[in-house]
């Protein structure tokens, strides 16, 4: 990567957009890679691959130095319109496995220990409005004829998104889908092999995860899938990322790894669960109870706490809400506090993800032993599960959540990933419980994108498919 910056340059050319949507922009993406980032109205999706980060894990190197090092390299001395006052941040989209020592394999084949694209285009929005940016990297020497060349690509893309719409390129037929899930026993004994860690001090956490197969009898569009998750799940970030087609990661993340904004820190420490109520006043009734928890606020308070002692070392005026709040999602409920801080100038995103993750609400503590519990008692590969993804550029900023509420295309399928929290005082059907809930989101989404789903083990499955099997 080092000999490539040296020798080229990135040329960059945005236009305003107002009449494009992601949806047409992905759908229309002609086999390359593509992705999706969003939260509320604010959105970008890119397509194409100008330049790429990656790394197989193979190297004791710090992964999250090599990839800040990497970047720094290709944004150097960008080549602009003249007149442009200051060129647009270059952003990298794409993320991190679980584990520092994951190898691509299986359904993460196509999922290195880390990947990052600087694409060929990208689509950015908020409140209405809409901007197309193309890049692409050229020689030194080039010059206003290249640009000239970019913004006619540009120009020219919108122009067929704009006459063609927001349609599908083809309306396949429903599609029939069989799923099955981790054995309810097998899991339900974990639970229990992690309370005994817990009574005999070895751990105080750990997040158990489980996994659910989607075999599908045919394709559905992971767009369609994605769309309905950003739709029905405002207050969490939805994304994904496809780096070779057909292979894609997708989800909604209730909660953030790490934001930072010109020396700003934002996080969200998230713990602690309960169903969505399906009144109004079973919903506040919902909430009441998960607020009165003492096992959950136990385990939100060990989620924030970690977080806080770790900001500590590189952070300055550290603020926390006083009490935790109650996330309301789609399907579910959360306590959730805010946490906020200043951060020096010389500290990047990267940095504070080195510092973060994995996070106590993804794998435990302590962090060590929790992960090296995990992967005796987890009979899977989590590869980017509770991974930390998103988007960075190259002055350090950036935003990352952990890949959960999340599935993995294989091929004809899908492989769910959904986990609970184990600490002092969880009942083991009741975390089973916790996660069918949490694969509700995916499922739905799945249905609503032309899967029409069975499942092998029908008094097994029941409670994860709920309201889906009606009719």
């Amino acid at each position: 990567m080092s000999r490539q910056s040296r020798s080229h340059r990135l040329a960059t050319v945005t236009i305003p957009a107002p009449d494009l949507r992601p949806e047409a922009f992905l759908r229309h993406a002609h086999g390359n890679a593509r992705g999706f980032w969003a939260k509320g109205d604010r959105w970008v999706a890119h397509r194409g691959v100008t330049a790429e980060i990656r790394g197989d894990g193979s190297s004791n190197a710090d992964r999250f130095e090599e990839v800040a090092t990497a970047a720094r390299e290709l944004a150097l001395d960008p080549l602009l319109p003249e007149g442009t006052a200051r060129a647009p941040r270059v952003r990298y989209y794409g993320g991190f496995s679980f584990r520092p020592d994951h190898e691509a394999s299986g359904v993460w084949a196509d999922f290195p220990n880390w990947l990052f694209h600087i694409p060929e285009f990208e689509l950015e929005g908020e409140d209405g409005d809409a901007w197309l940016r193309v890049r692409t990297l050229v020689s030194r020497d080039s010059g206003d004829d290249v640009l000239l060349r970019l913004r006619h690509r540009a120009e020219a893309l919108r122009a067929e998104l704009t006459a063609h719409g927001d349609r599908p390129i083809s309306a396949g037929p429903r599609v029939s889908g069989k799923g099955t899930s981790t054995d309810r026993g097998a899991w339900e004994l974990a639970v229990m092999e992690s309370l005994g860690a817990i009574r005999n001090n070895s751990i105080s956490k750990a997040v158990l995860a489980r996994t659910l197969d989607v075999e599908l009898s045919g394709s559905v569009d992971p767009v369609d899938i994605v769309s309905h998750l950003w739709e029905v799940s405002r207050g969490s970030y939805a994304f994904l990322f496809e780096p070779v087609p057909g292979s894609t990661l997708l989800g909604a993340a209730p909660e953030t790894v790490a934001t930072l904004r010109d020396g700003v820190f934002h996080a969200t420490a998230v713990a602690g669960s309960i169903r969505r109520g399906e009144t109004i006043r079973e919903q506040a009734d919902l909430a009441a109870q998960l607020l009165a928890s003492e096992k959950d606020r136990v385990e939100q308070r060990i989620a924030l706490n970690d977080m806080v002692a770790r900001l500590e070392t590189v952070a300055h005026q550290i603020r926390t809400d006083p009490q935790p709040h109650v996330l309301t999602l789609s399907r579910i409920q959360h306590l959730e506090t805010e946490i906020r801080a200043s951060v020096p100038a010389e500290v990047g995103i990267l940095d504070l993800l080195r510092l973060l993750h994995p996070t106590p609400a993804v794998c435990g503590l302590p962090r060590d032993s929790a992960m090296a519990f995990l992967s005796e008692e987890e009979p899977f590969e989590r590869g980017w599960y509770a991974g930390p993804v998103g988007l960075f550029d190259a002055e350090g900023n950036g935003i990352f959540v952990p890949a959960l509420r999340t599935g993995v295309s294989t091929g004809s399928g899908w492989r769910l990933f959904a986990g609970a929290g184990i600490v002092e005082g969880s009942v083991p059907a009741l975390e089973w419980e916790e996660t069918a809930i949490k694969f509700e989101l995916m499922l739905e989404a799945l249905a609503e994108s032309g899967a029409d789903l069975a499942f092998s083990d029908e008094t097994q499955m029941r409670s994860e498919v709920g309201p889906l099997r009606e009719g």
